[in-house]
């Protein structure tokens, strides 16, 4: 395996920035092994992306174990991620424990993520203390949507500033190994980053994080229609399979298309 939770501080250390990147099955994992990045978020994003839900609320455990497992295959040399879906790790410190654990045993997951702050410092302790990585998620969270209303930015107020590095310091001191800043203020992203001794790893919160992740489908052009402003694309590939399905389409329907 090409990286592992020690890659994490390490990386940090030398001040060299992680690369990370979602991934859904087994052949989205093969293909970001393949380009180099082996740091892989099965994320509970795989609702909106492969599913075709309008958030991500809807996800099951059963969901995450099942791409999960899919995901190690594709990618066995990978630092695999499992987001921890809505609802698996809230009610109690004994939910989450087994919820963490049954993805981790049934899907071969390296590490968990879970959204939270300060409420979900006491799960993280117990994760850790039996042997589970944890990678914390704070800003924007996309399972709070219903709660702030839409997926704006995070932390633009004196006190949500504040709220926001307390939460990141109380998760590294719980132990997380490292920590999702989703679209917060630039600024505030480098205070976080330089005030912990773990990595950042930023999505729409700038360059001063310590990496950076983002959605499979939204850096390739998947969704042609759909362009979050807090990436870019590096491909279009959506458009490229459409012309290249209806080429295939075009050859069927004349008669010109001949197997070998």
């Amino acid at each position: 395996m090409n990286s592992t939770v020690k890659y994490f501080a390490e990386a940090k250390s030398r001040g060299e920035p992680i690369a990370m990147i979602t991934a859904y099955d087994a052949t989205s994992a093969a293909l970001a092994q393949a380009a180099g990045i082996t740091n892989l978020l099965v994320g509970d994003s795989l609702g909106m992306v492969v599913q075709g839900r309008d958030s991500t609320l809807p996800v099951t455990l059963d969901d995450i174990c099942y791409h999960t497992r899919w995901v190690v295959r594709g990618a066995p040399e990978s630092f695999v991620i499992a987001d921890m879906p809505f609802m698996s790790y809230q009610v109690s410190v004994e939910d989450g424990l087994r919820a963490c654990g049954r993805v981790v045993k049934e899907s071969g997951a390296h590490a968990v993520k879970l959204e939270g702050g300060t409420n979900i410092v006491p799960l993280v302790k117990a994760l850790v203390d039996i042997g589970i990585p944890v990678i914390g998620h704070i800003g924007m969270q996309p399972q709070s949507v219903n709660l702030y209303g839409g997926y704006g930015k995070r932390g633009k107020s004196s006190a949500g500033r504040t709220k926001l590095l307390d939460e990141a310091q109380a998760l590294e001191a719980a132990g997380i190994f490292s920590i999702v800043l989703e679209n917060i203020p630039h600024k505030l992203a480098g205070e976080i980053s330089g005030s912990l001794v773990i990595p950042t790893i930023g999505i729409g919160a700038g360059p001063e994080c310590d990496g950076q992740i983002q959605v499979f489908h939204d850096l390739l052009g998947l969704q042609p229609d759909f362009k979050p402003r807090h990436t870019r694309r590096f491909g279009e590939i959506g458009q490229a399979i459409v012309t290249a399905l209806a080429a295939y389409a075009d050859e069927v329907h004349r008669g010109k298309f001949v197997s070998k």
